[in-house]
């Protein structure tokens, strides 16, 4: 060695050297690209199965379990650059994972490799959603009604259903859960353990069904100085659906959509249409359910009128067109009201008119939902 020359600062020997002036037997010696502890501790919820996280509680399969414990434990080298770690998990029990960790990657552009093995053990836990639910917690009280009748069972069955529907649609969250439901004098009442679920739902089920919803708040105790409440939101279908026919101020109309503070209504006999409010409907009265409505297809179709088949009485019958009859529709909808058939323009799923094209005799409604001629 030449006076001069670099050296390696550990054995003294020549280059190459890399990090810290050492040569590669040394920095070796020394340095390892990962370090991994021999035993990994998780806790899970025995009631929910969910894992405590960094995050809160949640839901993880085994894979993505081992990866959270892997990419949380392992500590790799501060220089470790193009770094792949592999893991291979092997059930030992109920409790315990044999984990068999491979990682490659490299520092000051020398490779490294490491393997290590590890032991993931689970301990029992309870996240604080599912104490609060074995602790029959709730925050609010959704209270489903009707105005002016009462509910039937295919109502509350969709009703309820929409709750799930609600639930699977927004975002994961532990506070969501049903604390208990049951049929009540007048309607059905369901307890929950989130206030923002119940209002959801209560947005979910007015923009559906229509109706009205009222909030009250009573303060039940009081947590770190602030009051705790618990919410309770009563929801008031309306006594009709979308799609419902009803007999209104003399007329025939069907309900197309829903308003902030009532309905849109469209009638039978012309393409006019009103906006009414709830008290404008208290009046009402339904004389075809949407659900006893029919389609059918024409036997024959001449210039005013179609011909069907009866299937109550398998005889052929005839009903006038409705005012949206196109040459090229193959089907009718038809009401029975009052002991003989009426057609009815076709009003989609969503409340729209198929035929939207207004005529110059349509009747609007002002911004309070009344008629106006």
């Amino acid at each position: 060695m030449s006076l001069g020359e670099s050296f390696c600062i550990i054995c003294g020997g020549p280059p190459p050297l890399y990090m810290q002036r050492m040569c590669e037997s040394c920095m070796r010696q020394r340095h390892t690209i990962s370090s991994l502890p021999e035993r990994i501790q998780f806790t899970r919820c025995a009631r929910s199965g969910t894992i405590e996280t960094d995050f809160g509680w949640v839901e993880l399969d085994d894979e993505a379990l081992h990866d959270l414990m892997i990419k949380r434990e392992l500590e790799l080298h501060e220089e470790a650059e193009d770094v792949i770690v592999d893991i291979q998990a092997q059930a030992l029990d109920e409790r315990n994972t044999r984990l068999e960790i491979h990682v490659e990657g490299s520092i000051s552009g020398m490779p490294f490799s490491d393997r290590h093995t590890t032991v993931a053990r689970c301990s029992n836990g309870a996240s604080p959603a599912a104490s609060r639910l074995a602790g029959n917690y709730f925050e609010a009280t959704v209270q489903l009604r009707s105005i002016g009748r009462k509910l039937d069972e295919v109502e509350l069955e969709e009703l309820r259903c929409s709750l799930d529907t609600k639930i699977d649609d927004m975002p994961d969250n532990p506070m969501f859960f049903i604390t208990s439901e049951g049929p009540v004098p007048g309607g059905y009442d369901v307890t929950l353990g989130s206030k923002s679920l119940a209002r959801a739902w209560a947005r979910s089920l007015t923009n559906r069904w229509g109706g009205q919803v009222k909030e009250s708040n009573k303060v039940v105790g009081k947590r770190d100085g602030a009051d705790l409440s618990r919410l309770t939101v009563l929801y008031r279908k309306p006594g009709f659906d979308l799609g419902d026919l009803l007999r209104w101020r003399g007329e025939s109309w069907l309900i197309f959509a829903w308003l902030s503070n009532g309905a849109n209504l469209l009638r039978v006999s012309s393409n006019q249409r009103t906006g009414a409010s709830w008290r404008d409907l208290e009046d009402s009265t339904v004389i075809a359910r949407v659900r006893e409505q029919i389609e059918v297809t024409p036997l024959r179709v001449d210039s005013g009128a179609i011909e069907f088949l009866d299937e109550r009485d398998w005889k052929t019958k005839v009903v006038a067109k409705p005012w949206d009859w196109q040459d090229s529709d193959s089907s009718v909808i038809l009401a029975f009201v009052f002991d003989e058939w009426v057609s009815l323009p076709r009003v989609s799923s969503r409340g729209d008119v198929q035929n939207p094209a207004p005529k110059s005799d349509d009747v609007t409604g002002d911004d309070d939902g009344r008629e106006s001629e």
